[in-house]
């Protein structure tokens, strides 16, 4: 396709072009949800010679999957719920991200499983990890290692003596979510899918009963057009119910939404080389080393209120910061915590009263002729998700559909990623960085890291790191807004650059750097800027405002009485 950037329908300008495409053209399957299952339908789709478009309604990854725990794991507790089906085939998708698909974005993590019980704990701990171990063929990752009580603590010197006997070392993965979910997306548009956010779906075209395509709106500027498609792909996880209620169809499933808490401190509050993952009464809390943080969580509870915008609460982060100081040498308190977040798990809804009991299992449904629905599942499985949607999407187009290659598929920038990490003193000399700063760069961009830095070839003040946010450098939000789809200030901090949840100002004291480094490339004008930093100053205060609060409702109050940077419709309804 040569060097002509094909997934352009992510620069400015082609955005004007994709909503002529989405207007004019006939697709083979349209793709509701800009989440990473539906950036993994749109790609699978693309792949195998299909005509896609991708509708999300706001941004890339800007419901689940950008709030994870940033982990692309098997599941090593999914065992003791006899889940092995599941864990065999998330292990296997590890393994492919990080050798093949994605291992600029997908990393191998060491963990510490400290041991509390004498005896039978050991073995059968260690059982279960040597299965996780056999399960995922452990061939990127080293097998397990036993520690003593002297051992574990050499490795983890913050925790308490008396919080474990002794410890297993084992490997998972850590991977930047939002950034890997853009991705995906952008590797759809670069084998020919029309992508596009802040495109609102905002009813279901029909022929009879046979749903023929989706009717969209434009969040920017409120223009509305439709969008024909021989089937439609509902890949919208917490919102799946109400995108079904349109079709006025009985759904096949129900989707529940599970709250996810997250805190996240400085590195320097815990001593320890490796992650660390600790039980709990009902579930399991991971500490997880994140550039020059530790995210501690998770929470497992119903939440019935704003699916937009789930609000932590106090009494979400007393949880979390009780639990971790059970086994932490110096306790952690509210001052050490320099950002939150809360994400919704879609749950399959099940028997069982207890979300964290309900299926990671995920399902696929025909809840309409044309409509195809694809719902629950993991962060890591999302691959397998996408092939099984479009496996029964196929049935609804007319020509022969290919199987699904997204196997082989590298995403943009995995391809000579090794070979730049072995040239990163070369590349920093050649751009005048760090090579520390190499690093990080290829570790969020892989081989496209020169695309990055050639903006910076006529704006050099570019190279320069952000003010009050120097982890990162400001060709990174010119690029974010040029190349990877980010529209709004909030897209850039909260999900291209996680400065959001990286530093105690969540963002706001560089806001209006940030904000003028994108104007020009977003032809935003003086007033745009203004209103774009109020806006998320906004946001973020009502966000640090909730997360006082005592419970759901009092914390979904004050964030939903933010202002929106997309303006949006609230009630879909249906066309006769």
């Amino acid at each position: 396709m040569g060097n002509e950037m094909p997934d352009s329908v992510l620069h400015p300008e082609g955005r004007v072009r994709a909503w002529e495409r989405l207007g004019s053209e006939q697709f083979d399957v349209v793709v509701i949800g800009g989440g990473v299952v539906g950036a993994g339908a749109a790609l699978d789709a693309a792949t195998r010679g299909l005509k896609v478009a991708l509708v999300e309604a706001r941004d890339f990854a800007s419901g689940t999957s950008s709030r994870s725990s940033k982990m692309f794991h098997g599941g090593l507790r999914y065992l003791e719920q006899l889940e092995f089906g599941l864990v065999r085939e998330a292990l296997h998708e590890r393994e492919l991200s990080l050798t093949t698909l994605a291992p600029h974005l997908v990393k191998p993590l060491p963990f510490l499983f400290p041991l509390t019980k004498r005896l039978w704990e050991r073995p059968y701990i260690a059982a279960g990890i040597m299965l996780y171990d056999q399960l995922g063929g452990a061939k990127s990752v080293p097998p397990q290692k036993h520690l003593t009580r002297a051992g574990a603590l050499r490795l983890s010197p913050g925790l308490k003596r008396s919080a474990l006997i002794g410890g297993i070392r084992y490997y998972d993965t850590v991977v930047d979510d939002a950034r890997h979910t853009m991705t995906v997306a952008r590797t759809a548009a670069h084998y020919g899918a029309v992508v596009r956010t802040s495109t609102q779906v905002v009813a279901l075209l029909r022929e009879g009963d046979r749903v023929t395509g989706v009717q969209v709106r434009d969040s920017e500027n409120g223009a509305v057009t439709d969008v024909r498609g021989h089937v439609v792909v509902n890949a919208t996880g917490v919102w799946t119910d109400e995108i079904q209620a349109l079709s006025k169809q009985r759904g096949r499933f129900r989707v529940r939404a599970s709250k996810g808490v997250h805190v996240v401190v400085p590195r320097d509050r815990i001593v320890s080389e490796v992650a660390i993952i600790l039980r709990t009464e009902k579930s399991v809390l991971f500490v997880i080393p994140w550039g020059t943080h530790w995210i501690i969580g998770t929470t497992d509870t119903d939440w019935n209120l704003d699916l937009a915008h789930p609000a932590a609460t106090k009494a979400d982060i007393d949880y979390i910061l009780g639990h971790v100081n059970t086994v932490l040498a110096t306790p952690l308190t509210h001052d050490d915590i320099d950002g939150v977040y809360a994400g919704l798990r879609p749950l399959l809804a099940g028997e069982s009263e207890e979300t964290s009991k309900l299926s990671r299992e995920h399902a696929v449904a025909v809840p309409a002729p044309g409509l195809v629905a694809i719902a629950g599942g993991k962060y890591t499985t999302y691959r397998v998700m996408a092939e099984d949607a479009i496996d029964a999407a196929a049935e609804f187009v007319p020509t022969r559909v290919a199987r699904s290659i997204t196997e082989k598929v590298p995403l943009v920038g995995a391809d000579g990623y090794f070979a730049l990490v072995n040239q990163t003193q070369r590349v920093g000399s050649f751009y005048g960085l760090h090579p520390y700063r190499v690093r990080h760069l290829l570790d969020r961009y892989g081989s496209l890291i020169s695309e990055v830095l050639a903006m910076a070839d006529d704006r050099p003040e570019l190279l320069e790191p952000i003010t009050e946010a120097p982890v990162y450098l400001k060709v990174e939000a010119a690029y974010a807004a040029a190349a990877e789809g980010a529209l709004h200030l909030e897209d850039i901090l909260a999900r291209r650059m996680r400065i959001s949840i990286e530093y105690p100002h969540r963002g706001v004291d560089c806001a209006r750097e940030v904000a003028e480094v994108v104007a020009p490339v977003l032809n935003w004008t003086a007033e745009d800027v203004d209103r774009e930093v109020e806006t998320y100053r906004a946001r973020v205060e009502a966000e640090v405002r909730s997360q006082a609060q005592p419970d759901d409702e009092s914390a979904d109050a004050l964030r939903a009485a933010a202002p929106e940077a997309r303006a949006e419709i609230l009630e879909p309804v249906p066309l006769n």
